[in-house]
């Protein structure tokens, strides 16, 4: 058995990885990819130590780093996608001997303790012909699929800082972007925003959202409804990006640990700790107010100083 089972390999739970094995903790990592959400960014301009770096860059200074200090106490568990994640029903882990977590390959982790760090899923684009198009000029990855629209008319859907930050990376490729976004006021950092404003290639139509995705083989346009005026509009574009929000990757512990409305991970923000005694959770899989890179690395540290007292006591 192990001391501990980190789910997920983002900034959250390469962090708590690192420092489980400073702490001697023997502990499995089990992860899809290390990297986390980020790892398709073409510039991350705000994680502290580096002024600007690219989403794969990241990912592998996450993997050099883990791979440096990990030795024989932390097993890397890659390409493996937490399906379930159980106990045996009694009040601690050390009654029931741990939780066990099982993959969609059929492999079965067994530890005293658990980490969530799951993160965040892309949430999909819910109106007519987003579904039909999707790959077709609806895409949810502009780092993937930016250059194939080079010298089109684009358009993106949300106001955060994936939002903007997607359009000015789509402005060195497209002929023109539109960015639609529900409400008047934005989520990004202001100093995002006014880059994107400055650009003369640039046009931001906020209180609209969009109602229907048009074309035959491919996108052609979409249309939106101007939430001022109520009129329904239409846009003439070839690709459709959408940054519309995250959804949390908490399925497999609904059921074990207490979750809030939108399925995110309830956490007692001073130690990381969930509802059930044994079990942590760290990252954009929570309930935390603000969801950053940094925020959720200094999380995972967190919670990995708390597994370790608990641990110890046990």
């Amino acid at each position: 058995m192990y001391d501990l089972v980190i789910i997920g390999g983002g900034p959250a739970g390469v962090a708590a990885g690192i420092y489980a094995a400073r702490k001697q903790l023997k502990t499995v990592l089990v992860t899809e990819e290390i990297g986390g959400q980020s790892v398709v960014s073409e510039g991350i301009e705000n994680w502290i130590g580096s002024p600007k770096i690219h989403g794969a860059e990241l990912a592998k200074a996450f993997s050099a780093h883990l791979g440096a200090v990990k030795g024989d106490v932390v097993t890397l568990a890659l390409h493996e996608r937490v399906e379930s994640l159980t106990s045996g029903g009694g009040e601690t882990a050390k009654q029931l001997g741990g939780f066990t977590a099982k993959t969609k390959s059929g492999k079965e982790f067994t530890a005293k303790a658990v980490l969530i760090a799951t993160g965040a899923g892309r949430r999909k684009l819910d109106v007519p012909g987003a579904e039909k198009f999707e790959n077709k000029g609806v895409t949810y990855c502009a780092s993937c699929d930016g250059p194939l629209f080079g010298g089109m008319d684009v358009a993106v859907i949300g106001g955060g800082n994936a939002g903007f930050e997607t359009a000015l990376q789509l402005l060195a490729y497209a002929k023109s972007v539109t960015l639609i976004h529900r409400h008047k006021e934005f989520k990004a950092d202001p100093i995002t925003v006014e880059k994107a404003r400055a650009h003369p290639n640039m046009r931001i139509i906020a209180h609209a959202e969009p109602t229907e995705i048009l074309g035959e083989k491919f996108v052609t346009g979409l249309k939106y409804a101007d939430k001022d005026s109520g009129d329904i509009k239409e846009l003439v574009v070839s690709g459709v990006f959408v940054e519309a929000g995250v959804i949390p990757s908490t399925g497999f512990a609904e059921g074990l640990v207490s979750l809030d409305p939108i399925k995110r991970i309830k956490v007692d923000p001073k130690n990381q700790r969930t509802s059930v005694e044994g079990v942590w959770a760290a990252g954009d899989a929570t309930d935390e107010l603000y969801h950053q890179n940094n925020i959720s690395a200094g999380d995972g540290v967190k919670a990995l100083e708390d597994i370790y007292l608990w641990i110890k006591k046990q």
